[in-house]
Parts: structure tokens; sequence; C-alpha cells
């Protein structure tokens, strides 16, 4: 787990995207170039919080194993022992999935 090794700063949430979809309902395998960027996530670390103009620490508005949803562009690229994942703002995830 090499996320146990990684803590994130501050208001920061670290996300492992899930895997795009290669083969459509009907069957069809689909190219690299056709797949889309997927937006769902699951949180697997996040920071302590940011301090506030008083001074108070912001909790985060999202626990690891929630799945999120992501904006289309952002977010920092990490690779730990070989897996990609993505360091957002906790104000840059835009939702959460509720099951």
């Amino acid at each position: 787990m090499a996320f146990r090794k990684f803590l994130p700063l501050f208001d920061r949430v670290l996300v492992e995207r899930l895997a795009a979809e290669t083969v459509t309902k009907g069957g069809i395998m689909l190219p690299e170039k056709s797949q889309g960027k997927v937006l769902q996530a699951t949180v697997v670390a996040v920071g302590p919080g940011a301090a506030n103009k008083d001074g108070d620490i912001q909790p985060i508005s999202v626990k690891v194993g929630e799945k999120v949803l992501l904006p289309e562009y952002g977010g920092t690229k990490v690779i730990l022992e070989d897996k990609d994942y993505f360091l957002f703002r906790d104000a840059d995830i835009l939702g959460k999935y509720v099951d």
C-alpha cells in the first residue's frame, strides 16, 4: 500500500481514478484513443485540512474509501510504486457518490 507512505498536506486529497471502460455494453472493444477520460475516483488519503483566517483547521469534506467526481482537468499526477494517483484540493472535488 504505497499511499500509506504518503500523506497529503493541508487540504489535499489523494485519489485513484477508476479504470476506463474498454468494452461497450454491446461487446465492442474500444481503442485507447476513443476511451473517455474517467471522472470517477476513490479517495485513498486525505490531509488534515487547511487553516482559515482565524487559524482554525477546516476539516476535509471527504473520507478515505469514498467515491468522488473529479473535474475533467486539473490535479497533480503522483506515481507511487508504479501506480498512478492524483492530488486534488478539497475544493476542486465536484461531489461524492452516496450509496
